[in-house]
């Protein structure tokens, strides 16, 4: 349990540093194209016509051209390596799938074309109480207790044989297939993807923190992009 609360105090120290260093980087490509000899902020209102909008507008297209696809890229880069890592079958992902969201309102979700609840909830089920879950991974379920301040539920695949094997694997839903897909989830050491996430934490953690950054960014400039 002290493991893992250190971990993602860790976590959130390194994510600290990273946010602050691509808000620099950042902040130094929006001042590279600022027009010479303009005075003022970023976030000021400007007249149409003026520099300073033509500034806003560039900078805007900057995000939405270039720095997007520069995270898009790098995040494609994070998935594609992911295939050189293959599961050991500890069958975690498997006895404990969370999820925000009740069954109710993931069945809601499905109901309206959600696509990702839809395969969520043709093979996970719900555990019938939290405490049922916490015999599975005990440690992670206090983690979530003393973290998280909103409900977490948990799902478990009825599909796993005695000897924690998928009794249906060839048909198995993509949610499975392509677990896990974030590089920033939480995994067992026993996952045969445990060694991709610490290699790409750094540099998901940097593209995270960029996604962040301008997305305030594109809400603080006050001339939307026309």
């Amino acid at each position: 349990m002290d493991n893992l609360s250190a971990k993602i105090n860790n976590l959130k120290q390194k994510y600290r540093e990273i946010f602050l260093q691509s808000s620099d980087a950042i902040n130094k490509r929006i001042e590279a194209i600022k027009p010479v000899g303009l005075s003022g902020d970023i976030f000021d209102n400007f007249p149409k016509d003026s520099l300073g909008y033509a500034w806003q507008q560039k900078v805007i297209d900057m995000f939405e051209n270039e720095i997007s696809k520069e995270i898009y890229e790098k995040w494609i880069e994070i998935l594609a390596y992911r295939k050189q890592f293959h599961c050991k079958g500890c069958a975690t992902c498997c006895n404990l799938a969370c999820s925000e969201f009740s069954p109710e309102e993931l069945r809601e979700k499905a109901d309206n074309g959600d696509n990702f609840a839809m395969q969520f909830l043709s093979i996970f089920i719900p555990y019938n109480s939290k405490e049922e879950a916490r015999k599975i991974y005990p440690e992670y379920l206090n983690l979530l207790d003393e973290t998280t301040d909103g409900d977490v539920y948990f799902y478990h695949c009825p599909k796993l044989n005695e000897c924690n094997r998928c009794s249906d694997y060839e048909n198995r839903p993509k949610i499975c297939r392509t677990f896990p897909d974030n590089p920033l989830s939480i995994l067992p050491k026993s996952c045969g993807y445990y060694e991709w996430r610490q290699e790409v934490e750094p540099i998901a953690l940097m593209l995270h923190s960029m996604v962040e950054i301008i997305d305030y960014y594109k809400t603080k400039i006050p001339n939307p992009k026309e």
